[in-house]
């Protein structure tokens, strides 16, 4: 009789480990976690908007409730997963720090916060609409298009973190005295040594407890005011289109694309990620519904004072160092979200915090975001000197309107909504140069030989300076057939006064004291 034998499931029945259920109180234990992880991130888009818009400690308590609710059904929906919309994997959403500036930029240009939700709508169903082709196009989105766009987010919303420090309101009496200034100072410090001395646990919540202290210390100090935090509701369902009807503008909307587009690669690069941390398979049909989901949750956002969402990195991190793969777990912190931005008198708290202990944790919140984008960077392949020329012209093209907000005054208005954002023009010139060099090939010099951008500024030695030649070597040197060689091998040429380079032979012994060099 032939032994029988048991025979395996096939590979496609596998269980995937990101539906494995840890039951309901270690999955909202868990779940906590990660809205502890992204509280001050989430809260920190309504904060700086509504502040530039000018709202009042209610209306921006009403904002971050908004953000709450909005970014805890968006974690549901893509955690949770229905069909075509979810990715199915634990990832949280939130509001995302790519919008920031550019919402900021279409407040200050006179739209107002209307603008900013009719924007966001447009441009989230242009997004949704395009989601089944952007996977194939990801391509003209590499790390050196991602990396400037995400570093440039950092570095253009330092004025924030600065106006903060300084008091927030430039009209209020003490804007920049030096108490408000300790102030951040002392946040900041708080903030840092958490990092170094807590626990993984004390460090990832660094930011949170150090605007907690930061608070506290302005409260014993007289600088904190919480008299507005009873006015209101304590518990309240967000009211749609609280600030009325969404006001679209065509300049405002090409603008916010702009960021949509980025805010895809974002999450493509997140659920590509969280899929190689939990060990799963992630198609172009899983990634589609993931951004899906993204683009349905930023369309809906405005209508319910939300704005734009997308996956949050720092939860990725959270994934890989705890080990905990189950995206019910996200789920659970989808469903904490939503509670909290059911209570609204949390918001209220949170705008009553003093824009110097903001402003502390201003520094390294957005600081930690540019440093993500330096960290993308650090994937390109910066041998052949186009990615050098399309990261530094990019950079710098974006940094004008930061450095001078006026720059663009006497062009067209569409023009200078969409360019008066430093992400905005950071990111069209990172698209644009990207093409140019990289997909377009043509004309192109040969790899290796680099431009004058890549290859300076030039290592050479004057000729005068040969008979001392010790005082200008560096660690690696060495003299090959007379002629002095740097450490990756390549030959430093020798010159004279004028700049002219010289055939010159370097004696050996030109690297001991006395020696000597001959044309």
């Amino acid at each position: 009789m032939a032994r029988s034998r048991t025979a395996e499931p096939p590979a496609t029945t596998r269980a995937r480990p990101e539906d494995e259920h840890l039951g309901v109180g270690r999955s909202l234990g868990y779940g906590l976690q990660h809205v502890l992880t992204m509280y001050g991130g989430i809260i920190a888009p309504p904060l700086i908007i509504g502040g530039v818009a000018g709202m009042t400690p209610q209306e921006q308590g009403l904002l971050i409730a908004a953000s709450l609710f909005v970014g805890g059904l968006a974690t549901v929906l893509q955690s949770w997963g229905i069909r075509f919309f979810g990715s199915q994997l634990p990832l949280v959403q939130g509001t995302s720090f790519a919008g920031v500036a550019t919402m900021t930029a279409i407040v200050q240009g006179g739209g107002g916060i209307q603008a900013v939700f009719g924007a966001v709508i447009a441009a989230s169903v242009i997004g949704f609409l395009i989601t089944p082709f952007f996977v194939s196009i990801i391509r003209f989105f590499p790390p050196v298009v991602t990396g400037v766009v995400i570093t440039s987010i950092g570095l253009t919303l330092f004025p924030v973190a600065a106006r903060w420090a300084m008091g927030g309101n430039a009209q209020a009496p003490g804007y920049g005295s030096i108490g408000n200034l300790a102030l951040a100072g002392l946040t900041l410090l708080i903030i840092m040594l958490l990092s170094k001395l807590g626990s993984a646990a004390v460090s990832r919540l660094s930011i949170l407890i150090g605007l907690v202290l930061g608070t506290a210390a302005a409260a014993a100090l007289g600088m904190a005011d919480f008299s507005q935090v009873l006015s209101g509701d304590i518990f309240a369902v967000p009211q749609p289109l609280a600030f009325g009807p969404p006001v679209f503008e065509v300049a405002a909307i090409l603008s916010m694309f702009i960021v949509i587009l980025v805010t895809l690669t974002e999450t493509t690069a997140d659920i590509i990620a969280v899929g190689e941390i939990v060990d799963t398979k992630v198609g172009k049909k899983r990634i589609a519904d993931g951004l899906r989901a993204d683009m349905a949750s930023s369309a809906l956002a405005p209508v319910f004072n939300g704005f734009t969402q997308s996956a949050f990195a720092q939860n990725v991190g959270l994934v890989a160092i705890t080990g905990v793969k189950s995206r019910f777990v996200v789920t659970a912190g989808g469903f904490i979200l939503v509670t909290l931005g059911l209570l609204p008198v949390l918001g209220r708290v949170v705008a009553a915090v003093p824009p110097p202990v903001l402003g502390g944790a201003g520094i390294v919140l957005f600081g930690s975001v540019a440093a993500s984008g330096i960290r993308t960077l650090a994937k390109v392949d910066f041998g052949n000197g186009a990615n050098l020329i399309i990261v530094a012209t990019s950079l710098g093209f974006g940094m004008l309107p930061i450095a001078v907000p006026e720059i663009y005054a006497n062009f067209p208005a569409w023009f200078e909504t969409i360019f008066h954002s430093g992400i905005s023009s950071a990111a069209v010139m990172a698209i644009l140069l990207n093409i140019l060099f990289n997909e377009i090939r043509t004309g192109n010099p040969p790899r290796g030989t680099g431009s004058v951008f890549a290859n300076a500024p030039v290592r050479a030695v004057r000729y005068e300076s040969l008979e001392h030649l010790q005082d200008h070597l560096q660690e690696g040197d060495t003299i090959r057939d007379g002629k002095l060689v740097d450490c990756d091998g390549n030959e430093v040429p020798v010159i004279t006064a004028a700049g002219e380079i010289v055939d010159a032979r370097v004696c050996r012994t030109s690297a001991d004291p006395g020696g000597s060099a001959a044309p």
